[in-house]
This record gives C-alpha cells, sequence and structure tokens, in this order.
C-alpha cells in the first residue's frame, strides 16, 4: 500500500521524551482531519508504547528509541515504536492483561491499551535485540472533505 507522508523521529528513552512523541504523533495525524476522540485514542497508544520501550526495554540505562508515523492511501495511520533494549521472552505472555515486568508501580495494561484504541496492534521482540510495536488506525473520512 503507497505512503503518501511520512516521518521518523529518534530520541533517548529519557521520560520526558514521552510527552513530545505522544504530541508529535497528533500533530502528524492532524493532516488527516481525525476527531478529538481520534487524536486523542492515537496520543493514549503512542504514549503506552513509548512508555514502555522507555521503562521496560532500558530498565538500568538510556537508549535510543525510534518513532515512525506514516500515512498511507487507505486514510489510515501507522505508527511503528521501536526499541533496541532487553526484548521481551514472550509476547503473549507480556500482551495479557496484568501482566508487567516493570514492579509493583505498573498496571500491565499496555498492550491491552493499544489494542484497544488502534485497529491493529503487531508486537515483535527478540530477547537482548529489541522490540517493535506496529500500530494501525483508520481515520473516518469526514463529510466535505
Amino acid at each position: 500500500m503507497k505512503v503518501e507522508n511520512h516521518v521518523t523521529l529518534d530520541f533517548p528513552s529519557r521520560s520526558a521524551n514521552e510527552g513530545f512523541a505522544r504530541t508529535a504523533a497528533a500533530c502528524f495525524a492532524a493532516q488527516l482531519d481525525p476527531t478529538l476522540e481520534e487524536v486523542n485514542d492515537i496520543k493514549t497508544a503512542v504514549s503506552e508504547a513509548v512508555t514502555n520501550a522507555i521503562v521496560h526495554a532500558y530498565p538500568d540505562t538510556l537508549g535510543k528509541v525510534s518513532m515512525r508515523l506514516r500515512i498511507r492511501e487507505d486514510h489510515s495511520l501507522e505508527i511503528v515504536v521501536k526499541d533496541w533494549g532487553v526484548g521481551i521472552a514472550d509476547v503473549e505472555r507480556a500482551r495479557a492483561p496484568m501482566f508487567t515486568t516493570g514492579g509493583d508501580e505498573r498496571a500491565g495494561m499496555g498492550f491491552t491499551i493499544m489494542e484497544s484504541f488502534m485497529d491493529t496492534l503487531r508486537v515483535r521482540s527478540t530477547p537482548g535485540k529489541g522490540t517493535t510495536v506496529t500500530m494501525r488506525r483508520a481515520i473516518a473520512r469526514r463529510a466535505g472533505r
């Protein structure tokens, strides 16, 4: 499927960059003329994906996080969040609600939240090499546009 526009952002795994990634995704998605609800869903999913990379991929060190945003010809937004951190040994278990490796202060709902706000969610991971989360959301075309 043809990509109409794209951008890639690379940033260190600092918690302050979660807000930046979330806002950047919302601004990029704006060219699709989403509703406020669609924008909030995108921001929430990005926040969860980037927070997972920051907290779980690099628990004791700073690392690199990359976010690629693409607008596709079918009027959908694709978001890819990638890290080169510790990886996930069992992706299916990690996707289960309430599972976390982040300690008692983490709810373990990140993948569940991403899945509920996006049309598709794919998680690929290799222990010791990192994780790639790919999400896609169709944005409804509004009348008169």
